[in-house]
């Protein structure tokens, strides 16, 4: 398997999503290069299915909406999801999404979370350890279901194993 590229183009979405079974949902694509100050993830919700409501208290997210439909709940109500729509969900905003008859594909983009580090109260800190967790391995690959616990290891929707961190 051939190293991807490092900047430029990375992939192609439609080709992704085509080669792809439309009932596959979860991360197709993550943006993996170890230098960056993004994530980014392609991700697919199979028809009717739904990521339930949470909140992320960290980080704004850009949602761009690739192929399919579906809606948006937020605070301010339900909005529709069409493909092109551009959605800016805010920090400490909760949100739920779920997928239209024709499924839901899109792009999620946000800063990176920071390493994790060892720190004393002063704020001298030593940057060791990984990446903190993201939720992606909260996200059944089978219904796109949203797990409401980060120690779960099964989908209580389907029973479908959820990744290994």
């Amino acid at each position: 398997m051939q190293n991807p590229p490092q900047y430029g183009v990375l992939t192609g979405a439609s080709d992704l999503l085509a080669e792809t079974a439309e009932e596959q949902g979860g991360a197709l694509w993550n943006l993996a290069v170890r230098q960056r100050q993004l994530d980014a993830n392609l991700i697919r919700l199979p028809a009717g299915a739904e990521v339930t409501a949470h909140t992320e208290p960290d980080l704004d997210v850009l949602l761009v909406v690739f192929e399919g439909g579906g809606r948006l709940t937020t605070v301010a109500g339900e909005q529709p999801l069409t493909p092109g729509a551009v959605a800016w969900l805010a920090r400490g905003t909760e949100r739920s999404l779920a997928a239209g008859s024709e499924g839901l594909a899109y792009f999620t983009v946000h800063r990176r979370r920071p390493g994790m580090s060892i720190g004393r109260p002063s704020g001298d800190r030593v940057e060791e350890g990984g990446e903190a967790a993201c939720l992606l391995q909260q996200v059944c690959p089978e219904c796109g279901r949203l797990a409401a616990e980060r120690t779960a290891r099964f989908c209580t929707r389907c029973g479908t194993a959820l990744p290994v961190d």
